[in-house]
């Protein structure tokens, strides 16, 4: 049997390509985490300056996700998130039990 974790991840999304790019990349992620994990909460925190430019952009969209999954889907969304266009940063951790 498989252990079940606790994870947040929180992605910043570029931008530039327009709101429907980001919705796209929203909902890319979020049926790609509800097809493999249980999903407790989506917040979008939307538009929100930057601290410092990530690749000539002030601005960014951000999106935090909160799930419990297996070990291996973090590694997977690592993996998607870095293959995306149009997501500047991503970050993923396990929450403490």
């Amino acid at each position: 049997m498989a252990v079940i974790n606790s994870y947040e991840a929180v992605f910043v999304i570029s931008l530039k390509q327009g709101e429907e790019a980001v919705t796209e990349i929203v909902n890319k992620f979020k049926s790609l985490i509800e097809k493999n994990a249980t999903v407790e909460n989506v917040e979008e925190w939307g538009k929100r300056k930057l601290s410092y430019p990530i690749n000539k952009e002030t601005d960014a969209y951000y999106v935090l996700f909160d799930f419990k999954a297996e070990a291996v889907l973090p590694a997977e969304l690592d993996r998607v998130a870095k293959i995306t266009d149009g997501v500047l940063r991503s970050m993923i951790i396990k929450k403490d039990a």
